[in-house]
């Protein structure tokens, strides 16, 4: 069978899945309607449920972008090869989406609303043909001995030309500035270099967000997710909290203050974050409500000239060294108002390095933290921040007068870029995880022979290959998807699918060190501990599969 014919095999066993999800969620929308209205409480009576349904609508996502980047390859393609890298990855991608997501809906058929008869399209002899031919041992164990002798190449980029510039200039930076000091501010816990701040000042990398007529390097005309990606995945790759998040925090900030900012806030602040003086941090969760906004305590209350802060914040990444915070607060003390009594300013401080502060305003309001020690994701710290009766002037209201009580919908503004560039994060800790388990494989001798030359190894290595590749194609889909104005949901899929992708993957590449794997002195227990954070912040996996994805889907359906 050609190669054209088993790609268009795998777009029909997707869309037969893709209509037995479709199914499920109409059942489930049938079973929350209440009034004409989906109803959430009722949704969540279908928790888990509404988890699984929304995995697998992110795996059958990323399968229909893989399917769209095999056939880009092969228009790209001069070798004439029967068969590409790219289009043998997709072909197991889909394979394994079809059959997990079967399996899935098997175990529980009365909970998806289905029937034994609901899954006869999945169990035919066609597609369960595929299926077997594509998940082989024989055809994962050769795909991985194919990744070893193209030492670790897991497919082309398909980048147009002014993201690969992005992409080289960030990887020589990496491997050249951020690598040799990664393992240092990992083991000691320290924050940040100048060496590393410096130069990705120099570079632009905190304009990356912000407008040229802003003092940014993004283009007036258009936003430039794509950029934002390559630059986060490189840094990434050569650490994630010494290098690979440092963008994050001013492009919520920078994304806030261009959806709700006045134009007065925005010719203040955006060329200052721009040149990273102040640097920034988000002052979002609290102790008592992190994803539920609408819980949040922190109060505002309005005084002569401006507002008096009182109350705590927690996992302030980069909190001490900020001399600005993005600080959301209730200045409607009604808590029956929920997210409507929100307003979000922008508190400003002196920069402190260490794993303590405090500082005390001309006014009298002091603004203290302290360090949050975590297994890893070391470099930036991350600080519970207490005010007490902190004054932040009037001007640093966001949006002003008219900003009061809008908070809540700034936030989001400012965290659907943090998505997609949390997602970016993950791909370059999996390639940095995916580099080191291919050399690994062929260092290590056991038997007699490099543990790469056994099948189990090259099975490992043939499913890292593609889950990384399709991850990164995704990401680079769902970033094009953006700059047109498009997206937002599909930004929620992939940072759920890349994020927990990324603690599987590097899992299996710490396993294929073995005890070495599991010593500090090497990377791979550096990867390992910094992927869990990926699935936490940014919006964590269940919220976003229970309060944004499955909604939004079973509104659709």
């Amino acid at each position: 069978m050609s190669t054209q014919q088993l790609l268009q095999q795998a777009q029909s066993a997707l869309e037969e899945t893709q209509a037995v999800l479709s199914q499920s969620l109409k059942w489930i929308k049938e079973q929350c309607t209440a009034n004409d209205r989906v109803s959430a409480s009722k949704l969540d009576e279908h928790q888990l449920v509404s988890y699984d349904l929304a995995w697998s609508s992110a795996e059958t996502a990323g399968a229909r972008f893989a399917l769209d980047y095999a056939k880009a390859a092969r228009e790209q393609d001069t070798t004439g090869k029967e068969m590409l890298l790219e289009e043998q990855m997709t072909l197991l991608f889909v394979a394994e989406s079809v059959q997990n997501i079967k399996a899935r809906l098997g175990g529980r058929l009365n909970n998806f609303g289905l029937t034994l008869e609901s899954l006869n399209a999945l169990n035919a002899e066609n597609i369960q043909s595929f299926c077997d031919q594509q998940m082989d041992a024989k055809n994962l164990a050769d795909l991985g001995q194919k990744i070893i002798e193209q030492d670790g190449r897991s497919g082309v980029y398909l980048l147009e030309e002014e993201a690969t510039m992005m992409q080289e200039e960030f990887r020589k930076f990496a491997n050249e500035t951020v690598m040799p000091l990664a393992e240092e501010v990992h083991r000691k816990d320290l924050l940040i270099p100048n060496e590393i701040l410096e130069p990705l000042v120099e570079l632009g990398c905190f304009g990356i967000s912000i407008p040229e007529r802003y003092g940014g390097i993004q283009r007036d005309d258009r936003e430039d997710n794509m950029g934002m990606i390559v630059v986060t995945e490189e840094l990434s790759r050569g650490s994630l909290g010494a290098a690979g998040s440092l963008i994050t925090r001013p492009e919520i900030l920078a994304r806030a203050l261009l959806t709700g900012g006045t134009e007065e806030q925005k010719q203040e602040w955006l060329p200052k974050l721009a040149m990273a003086d102040p640097l920034c941090a988000v002052a979002v969760t609290e102790p008592d409500a992190g994803s539920d906004v609408a819980a949040m305590k922190l109060k505002a209350t309005k005084t002569e000239g401006g507002w008096l802060l009182n109350g705590v914040k927690s996992w302030c990444t980069f909190g001490a060294k900020a001399g600005v915070m993005l600080v959301l607060a209730r200045t409607n003390p009604d808590m029956s108002l929920g997210h409507k009594g929100l307003s979000m300013f922008l508190a400003e401080k002196e920069a402190f390095d260490g794993h303590d502060f405090e500082y005390t305003q001309p006014e009298g309001g002091t603004m203290s933290g302290r360090a949050i020690a975590t297994i890893g994701y070391r470099g930036m710290h991350s600080y519970e921040v207490f005010y007490d009766n902190y004054f932040v002037p009037d001007k640093n209201l966001i949006g002003g007068p008219e900003g009061e009580g809008k908070g809540f919908y700034f936030t989001m503004a400012g965290f659907s870029g943090g998505r997609i560039q949390t997602a970016a994060r993950a791909i370059g800790l999996m390639q940095a995880a995916f580099e080191r388990a291919v050399s690994y494989s062929q260092e290590r001798n056991v038997f007699g022979k490099p543990i790469g030359a056994y099948q189990l190894t090259q099975v490992k290595l043939a499913r890292m290959a593609t889950l990384l590749t399709i991850s990164r194609q995704f990401t680079y889909a769902v970033g094009r998807l953006m700059d047109g104005g498009k997206g937002q949901m599909e930004a929620s899929m992939v940072k759920f699918f890349t994020c927990k992708t990324a603690e599987w993957l590097t899992r299996e590449a710490m396993q294929i060190h073995g005890g070495m794997g599991y010593a500090e002195e090497t990377a791979a227990s550096r990867y390992f501990v910094d992927a869990r954070v990926l699935s936490i912040f940014e919006g964590a996996e269940e919220i976003l599969a229970l309060k944004v994805i499955l909604p939004t889907l079973v509104k659709g359906a």
